[in-house]
Formats: structure tokens, C-alpha cells, sequence
């Protein structure tokens, strides 16, 4: 028969297992800058045993829903820096639900970021501002390990941004 204190030791084991199965990795937050709390962590340490969502580079859909990607569409049919941002993070949304994972369990991204032509660089203040349409809001609090890379061209002529995204979430969660 265990006694009360042998009991209460058992218990004790297994909180760190249940605090490990809460949450599939752990976030190490950015120190905050002059302009407020940083947009990206330090790093993420993914749990053993988490189940891992590897998602290739998604492009922007079409502003109008109803014209399908076709030869001779213009940036104009997909918008700026920002808007293509806002499109790309909601179609990973969409296929992030489609696996049983949401916004929120997204540990890591890269972006490939082309040059917007009106401004002849990188628009990363037009990236930001789609981002912070996703990450550390009310719906989702969290921010995500990123790395954002500037690139001579994507896939098409018109895309102005590509992500990729890693999810973990604890198994049967």
C-alpha cells in the first residue's frame, strides 16, 4: 500500500509528462525592441513525440476568387507585399485546418520575399503588416521562429512573397 508521501511523489513524476503533452514545443521569445514586443521568437525547441506538419512554399491566390492562376494575370490581380502576405497566410490557414492544426501551432516559417517593383527591394514593412494579421492577436497570441529572405524572382512573375511553414502539435490534439 503507498503511503500518502509516495503518492504525492508519483504525482509529482508525472506532472512534467502532462506539461509536456500540453504543449508541443516550447517558444523562446525575442527581448523587446524601443518599438515594442518582437514580432518573431529567438527559436522553438519541438517536443519528442510531437507530430510534425512540414508545408511546401505557398504563393497568394488572386484577389478576385472568381479568376482562377492563368497565364497573362498582372500583380495587379494579386496585390502588393502585403495583400499577397495576407492571401498566402490564409491559404496556409486553410490547409493547416485541413490536417487538424490551426495558426497557432506554427513553430517556424521562411519567407521569400521578391523585390516589389515600385519600391525596387523587398517590401518587409508590407510583409510585417500581413504577419501581424496572423500572429499576436487576440486569436492567436503567439509568434512564430521566421526568417524572411530576399529573392531575385518566385515561381511567377507576379508573386511578390512564398512561405513556408513547419506546425508541431501534441498527438491527438
Amino acid at each position: 500500500m503507498k503511503t500518502g508521501f509516495t503518492m504525492l511523489a508519483s504525482a509529482a513524476a508525472l506532472l512534467p509528462a502532462a506539461q509536456a503533452q500540453a504543449q508541443a514545443f516550447e517558444r523562446y521569445s525575442s527581448p523587446a525592441t524601443p518599438a515594442g514586443p518582437a514580432l518573431i521568437l529567438q527559436g522553438a525547441k519541438v517536443k519528442a513525440g510531437s507530430d510534425i506538419l512540414y508545408l511546401s512554399g505557398q504563393l497568394a491566390s488572386p484577389i478576385d476568387p472568381s479568376k482562377p492562376m492563368r497565364p497573362g494575370m498582372t500583380m495587379a490581380d494579386y496585390g502588393d507585399t502585403k495583400t499577397q502576405t495576407i492571401s498566402t497566410l490564409n491559404k496556409i490557414k486553410t490547409i493547416l485546418a485541413s490536417k487538424g492544426y490551426a495558426m497557432s501551432d506554427i513553430f517556424k516559417m521562411t519567407l521569400f520575399v521578391a523585390a516589389d517593383p515600385k519600391l525596387g527591394k523587398m517590401d518587409f514593412a508590407g510583409v510585417n503588416e500581413g504577419f501581424k494579421q496572423f500572429f499576436g492577436t487576440a486569436e492567436n497570441p503567439n509568434t512564430v521562429a521566421r526568417s524572411a529572405i530576399q529573392v531575385a524572382a518566385l515561381a511567377g512573375p507576379n508573386f511578390l512573397i512564398e512561405i513556408e511553414a513547419i506546425a508541431a502539435k501534441t498527438p491527438g490534439k
